[in-house]
């Protein structure tokens, strides 16, 4: 019986030592129970796999939309910043513009006359009050501005001061004046180069045509188509040589006895952002 389990043992070695050479040895394939192993823990992780991956990538974008907001709010308060910057030096710019504009107009002005020119701005929105063709400044009675001063541009002449408040003045156009209303002040009118042959009165503002009427014009006047009308300084109101417009049409009055002049005014009442009033020593 020993013997018998001597060579048993024996041959229990010798085939676990044949197994663990097969086993340790490169092998060309698996065996089936491995690969149902395998493919049952790739399946497994497969399933587990995805919808983890899904729901990281769900909190990843919602993370990512946050910062994209925010990105987004940065870039839209940088731009309305730049386009505020744009605007604002494009009026610094205009502005600029124009003030050189009336610094020249201002300097000829003194070497013609001795009148003071006050230079204000108008209020508000800039836009013409339509119930009465007015608008408002910001110099008023501290500033030693009185009712019925010229008002003009650098183009020429606007109208005249109406009332005034401590702080601001209401200056009415000429797109108000009005032959029917006392409260309207006719312009007194001359022409360049013609003023001492030449003479007109202008009391109304033709709406339809946006042209001024001058009347009490002499049929021998030498006024003519092309011909600057400016004031004669013969009221008490506008003084001379304010320039009001060009005349674009002449004809006979409705009693044929004087004539009848159109004339196109040089400022555009729509586009007024600074005035100069008139102040002249002595008068009012």
């Amino acid at each position: 019986m020993g013997n018998k389990r001597l060579i048993i043992l024996m041959f229990a070695l010798i085939f676990f030592f044949i197994m663990m050479g097969l086993t340790l040895g490169g092998r060309v394939g698996m065996t089936w129970p491995e690969k149902f192993v395998k493919d049952s823990i790739s399946w497994t992780q497969s399933v587990v796999y995805k919808p983890a991956a899904y729901i990281a990538g769900f909190f990843k974008d919602v993370g990512n939309l946050g910062v994209i907001y925010d990105e987004n709010r940065t870039l839209k308060l940088t731009l309305t910043q730049y386009a505020r910057d744009t605007q604002r030096l494009n009026d610094l710019e205009a502005q600029n513009e124009r003030l050189k504009e009336q610094l020249h107009f201002t300097e000829n002005q003194k070497q013609s006359n001795n009148y003071k020119y006050r230079i204000a701005e108008v209020t508000g929105s800039n836009s013409i009050d339509p119930y009465n063709n007015s608008i408002t400044v910001n110099l008023g009675a501290n500033d030693g501005i009185k009712p019925n001063m010229a008002v003009m541009t650098v183009d020429g002449l606007i109208g005249r001061v109406k009332t005034v408040t401590p702080l601001t003045s209401t200056v009415q156009l000429l797109m108000d004046i009005n032959e029917a209303d006392n409260s309207s002040k006719a312009i007194s009118t001359t022409v360049q180069g013609k003023d001492k042959d030449s003479y007109g009165v202008i009391e109304s503002y033709d709406s339809v045509t946006g042209l001024l009427v001058m009347t009490r014009v002499d049929k021998d006047d030498p006024i003519a188509v092309g011909d600057t009308v400016i004031t004669s300084g013969l009221g008490q109101v506008f003084p001379n040589g304010i320039p009001i417009g060009t005349v674009v049409s002449r004809d006979v009055g409705d009693f044929g006895i004087t004539h009848k002049v159109m004339v196109k005014p040089f400022v555009s009442f729509r586009k007024i952002r600074e005035v100069f009033i008139v102040e002249v020593p002595g008068l009012g």
